[in-house]
């Protein structure tokens, strides 16, 4: 069920979805840089999840990755609005980024206000996952799993991180239309979706799935009241 929503989204804001730093390129480090200098400005960021190819709290280590692209976060996150929505690579982060609006795969889909619409946004890997995945969701998102493999970290982490290096991750989504209908299911009391996760850069009806930055090199600007997808 969807909350009550509580936030508008406001003309311009930037919509960043599945960039997967630091293995897929720097698009996010530099888009991040533009923000901080001021040549890129926008009232309101929307970290779509999966910006950081795997990132997670409780865990010192794992943010030495990233750990410009992270410091950059925290200091944006004093001057401007950032909403993160955890992704399946990047979660459990309220404590790595305590001034963002950080809403956990548990706490999505959100709702804004988009002039006279209603709009839910979520990761996108929140509906239509089957029961095996959600089970593993709950058990990988879990700050008490995260602790039980701190003595092992180190292996873990470079192993997964090995792996996920040489991923494919950019593919066209057979049948992403059919999906789309499983998911709006559970959408009844929105106007318009937003998501991620899908890498597809297109919109479906009332569904719009960002561009991925890894993938497409594009992101979703909100202009004159729609979304917009930019490569900036």
């Amino acid at each position: 069920m969807i909350g009550e929503y509580m936030f508008e989204i406001k003309e311009q804001a930037l919509f960043i979805a599945d960039s997967h730093y630091p293995h897929h390129g720097d698009a996010f480090l530099v888009l991040l840089k533009k923000l901080e200098s001021g040549e890129l400005e926008t009232p309101q960021l929307f970290l779509m999840g999966d910006n950081f190819d795997l990132l997670f709290g409780h865990n010192d280590y794992i943010q030495t990755f990233s750990k410009e692209a992270i410091d950059l976060l925290q200091t944006l996150s004093q001057k401007l609005d950032i909403y993160y929505f955890e992704g399946n690579h990047d979660f459990c982060l309220k404590d790595v980024f305590p001034d963002i609006h950080v809403y956990s795969r548990e706490e999505q889909p959100v709702m804004f206000d988009l002039e006279e619409k209603k709009v839910a946004i979520s990761h996108g890997d929140k509906y239509a996952t089957g029961l095996g995945y959600d089970l593993y969701c709950k058990l990988l998102r879990n700050k008490k799993t995260l602790t039980f493999l701190k003595p092992f970290e180190k292996a873990i982490i470079d192993h997964r991180m090995k792996k996920l290096s040489k991923k494919h991750i950019c593919f066209t989504f057979s049948g992403f239309e059919k999906r789309v209908e499983e998911i709006l299911e559970h959408y009844s009391e929105a106007d318009l979706v937003i998501e991620g996760h899908f890498h597809q850069c297109k919109t479906v009806g009332t569904y719009i799935s960002l561009p991925s930055l890894a993938c497409q090199g594009m992101v979703g600007v909100i202009e004159e009241g729609e979304m917009h997808f930019k490569t900036l």
